[in-house]
């Protein structure tokens, strides 16, 4: 009989006894290896470019296309603005049919220019009373209207939104960006708690059911009220379709799929003209943008547009901490180890993405990207408005309203080209840093030698100001997409537009009244272009490299070394990324 510490009995064999250091046969709780059972070695977490990565190529730009296809009609509920709220030129309706110009002269009374030099015209807010020339008062039926641009039914000249109801359309104006303001807000933040899908969903129905409801406005306050309504819609689906498009992309296709996305709204800006002169009605021109939103409904369909597979990514680990809570607080009974005690107060299993906002608060880079990118985002979206009213609020030759419209669509559509050929290759910090000083410098110019510039240096130097603030503002929103983490990505660029918002609400603030104060308003946006440039430079690059995940990712996204060059492969986070 054998102890229990000497070797198990085997059967003869030719081969040499092991020696008694090593053991003869494997311990009970470990079995012989074989080649159907070694263990695989542990293989890792899946990181954001892999999930994407897993979805396969041609998956991946149908999702893409998807995504960029919308944008051709968002354009004609968030550019329409200039359109809707054109004043043409107007009089005060006469009896009989239409009269002469002689007529015109002898019964409305003559104001003189605003301007010096310039020459009076017929006053479109007062007439003479009763046909005499000596008692003078306000229009008693209505206006007669001249339009030559534009939409020739549009809310000014359905409800007589003139003379003394003009300040309705700055308000229309000033509620409109304000909803704009507040869907990039809202519905940011919900695209990072309830996921870019849902979100989606929910801003593509009420774009629709706000569409509809603008469309069939009786008065000029229900117009406000709904049009605030479906600006907030509207900025949710463009705010969520952008950051779903980014997250869809590897590196090499970000600037890309932005920049297809980007010439899709240059479009629809285009194509709103187009409908413009055709239906010559301002319902039928939102119903053109709204109707089709309909069609974008079978995204939330099951497998037509699915979740961001970087946003999963963060719910699958929440989820998966949650359900290791939720089986060790079931078996909780079985164990007297007392190192579990600091677990007891886990969170109650969700499949959102787990925020901590002690942790949030604390990330000094993050907030300081924010501040950099958002204050930069204020000032191209103020300036610009400077710019394409340079002409006709210094020397008093404001141009027609398609050359203005056009020139702006067509800045747009240039500063996307610009942007495709440099930004891959200069990075996104250098380029944004040109842009905004290019911004200042065609602002001083124009301020500085106003009195000694020909019509012909004017117009360049606004339509370089104009391109190059445009540009800004667009790189401002692809540079924080790319730098904010995906678990505050949604709110972090819907803080960055809606900065943007801010800076265009002096826009109508200046029309409310009358474009008074314009000179100190365009010294005070380039004063601040200048110390934009300064700010621009304590920001990180992001060219090529891989999207943060977590807030941990994104608070080690940090501004280069000055005396040091970096390799553009070189990877996102100077320490390991947890996630890989």
């Amino acid at each position: 009989m054998t102890s229990p510490d000497s070797p198990p009995l085997v059967s003869p064999s030719p081969c040499p006894a092991p020696p008694p250091s090593l053991p003869s046969s494997p311990a009970p709780s470990s079995p012989a290896p074989s080649s159907s059972s070694i263990p695989a070695p542990p293989s890792l977490p899946p990181t954001g470019e892999v999930m994407v990565l897993a979805l396969g190529r041609k998956k991946q730009r149908v999702l893409i296309a998807l995504s960029i296809l919308p944008n051709l009609f968002l354009a004609f509920l968030l550019s329409s603005d200039p359109l809707i709220t054109l004043s043409p030129p107007h009089h005060c309706r006469l009896p009989g049919p239409s009269p002469s110009p002689e007529a015109l002269n002898a019964s409305l009374p003559w104001e003189k220019g605003a301007r010096p030099g310039e020459t009076g015209s017929p006053s479109q807010c007062k007439q003479y009373a009763n046909g005499s020339q000596s008692a003078v008062v306000d229009c008693e039926s209505g206006w007669d209207y001249n339009v030559t641009e534009g939409l020739k039914n549009n809310i000014v000249t359905e409800w007589d939104l003139v003379c003394g109801q003009y300040w309705l359309v700055p308000v229309e104006e000033v509620c409109f960006i304000l909803g704009v303001l507040t869907g990039c807000l809202s519905l940011g933040y919900t695209a990072d708690r309830l996921g870019r899908s849902k979100t989606l969903l929910i801003s593509l129905t009420l774009s629709v059911v706000f569409g509809v409801l603008v469309c069939v406005s009786p008065y000029p306050s229900i117009f406000i009220v709904m049009r605030f309504c479906l600006a907030a819609a509207s900025a949710g689906v463009y705010l969520t379709l952008y950051i779903a498009r980014l997250e869809l992309c590897e590196p090499s296709l970000r600037l890309v799929a932005t920049m297809l996305a980007g010439f899709m709204t240059v479009a629809g800006e285009l194509l709103l003209l187009a409908v413009a002169l055709g239906c010559q009605s301002w319902r039928g021109l939102l119903g053109a943008g709204a109707a089709p939103l309909t069609l974008f409904l079978s995204y939330g369909v099951p497998g037509v547009f699915p979740e961001s597979p970087r946003w999963l990514l963060l719910s699958e680990r929440s989820a998966d901490m949650n359900a290791f809570s939720e089986r060790r607080n079931s078996n909780r009974d079985l164990r007297d180890d007392e190192s579990f005690t600091e677990l007891d107060s886990d969170p109650v299993p969700s499949s959102r993405p787990h925020l901590s906002f002690p942790e949030l608060l604390h990330s000094k880079n993050i907030w300081k990207n924010i501040c950099v990118l958002g204050f930069t985002s204020f000032i191209s979206h103020g300036i610009s408005h400077c710019y394409s009213s340079f002409r006709g609020d210094v020397r008093g030759t404001a141009p027609s309203f398609y050359w203005t419209y056009l020139l702006s669509v067509s800045a747009g559509g240039g500063a996307w080209v610009l942007l495709w050929a440099t930004v891959d290759r200069c990075g996104r910090r250098g380029i944004l840093l040109l842009f905004m000083t290019t911004t200042g410098l065609a602002s001083l110019i124009l301020l500085g030698l106003m009195e000694y510039l020909s019509e012909t240096a004017i117009t360049v130097f606004s339509v370089l100001g104009l391109f190059s603030s445009q540009a800004t503002a667009s790189l401002c929103i692809l540079f924080t997409a790319e730098i904010m983490p995906t678990i505050i990505r949604g709110t972090g660029v819907g803080v960055v537009l809606a900065l943007g918002c801010v800076g265009r609400l002096s826009s109508p603030i200046m029309d409310l009244r009358n474009h008074y104060g314009y000179f100190l308003h365009h010294v005070i946006y380039s004063s601040l272009a200048l110390l934009a440039v300064l700010s621009i430079l304590l920001l990180p690059e992001s060219k090529r490299k891989p999207l943060p995940q977590t807030l941990g990712d994104g608070e080690q996204y940090r501004r280069p070394p000055l005396g040091r060059r970096r390799r553009d492969n070189v990877p996102l986070l100077a320490t390991p990324n947890p996630e890989t």
